[in-house]
């Protein structure tokens, strides 16, 4: 019986989650309540409140379920044999192609990017977007000094602002892609990583980090 009510009680969250999703595409986050999102998950509001203390969290549980898959791929960057450019783009790109092809993924990153108002009730999801993007770029810019290190050549620049440029660049190309998909994304990841690597003396080696683009004909 207690394995039936855990599985029952995962069920019921799932179920809110994907409920959330469809409510905050549709009305935002701001003009989203607790209330909507029950209703709209043909729950109670005192289930809601029984797995989240809040809207904050629902989001941010919501986010992670689709993130989490792609910060993984940075996190296992310092344990990765090899050159670290080489293994920084073969994870980069893994989590690009999740991006372009997974609907879900797509759905909470639009949500993330173009409907949250970071108003009062909602700072701990700004305060959790920031701790996230620090993790990241702390890891791309130990892989720049690594790689570095590795190839006895010198960084035209602190490592620090090299590694915020590459996570900028990162994510605007996400950003820019989900507001009109208008581009090839993949394609043009690998285009961009490819260039601003090269730009700072710690090139790709080979295309065996980076599969070539798929024949858009």
């Amino acid at each position: 019986m207690a394995r039936r009510t855990k599985q029952d009680a995962q069920a019921t969250r799932e179920a809110l989650l994907d409920a959330a999703e469809r409510v905050f595409e549709l009305r935002g986050v701001s003009h989203t309540s607790l209330a909507h999102i029950a209703e709209a998950a043909g729950l109670t509001r005192g289930a809601v409140y029984w797995h989240f203390k809040d809207k904050a969290a629902l989001f941010n549980a919501m986010m992670e379920r689709v993130t989490l898959p792609l910060e993984k791929e940075l996190e296992g960057l310092a344990q990765c044999t090899g050159d670290p450019i080489d293994a920084l783009v073969q994870r980069l790109m893994h989590s690009i192609a999740q991006i372009a092809s997974d609907a879900r993924t797509q759905r909470v990153l639009h949500i993330a990017t173009m409907m949250v108002e970071h108003v009062e009730d909602l700072w701990p999801v700004r305060e959790r977007r920031a701790q996230v993007d620090s993790a990241n770029v702390e890891r791309v810019m130990q892989a720049f000094e690594a790689a570095s290190a590795l190839r006895g050549q010198a960084l035209p620049a602190p490592a620090r602002q090299l590694a915020d440029g590459f996570h900028a660049l990162v994510r605007g190309l996400v950003h820019s892609w989900l507001l009109r998909r208008g581009f090839d994304l993949e394609a043009t990841a690998r285009v961009a990583v490819r260039a601003y690597l090269l730009g700072i003396g710690l090139p790709v080696h080979g295309d065996a980090a980076v599969a070539p683009a798929r024949n858009q004909g």
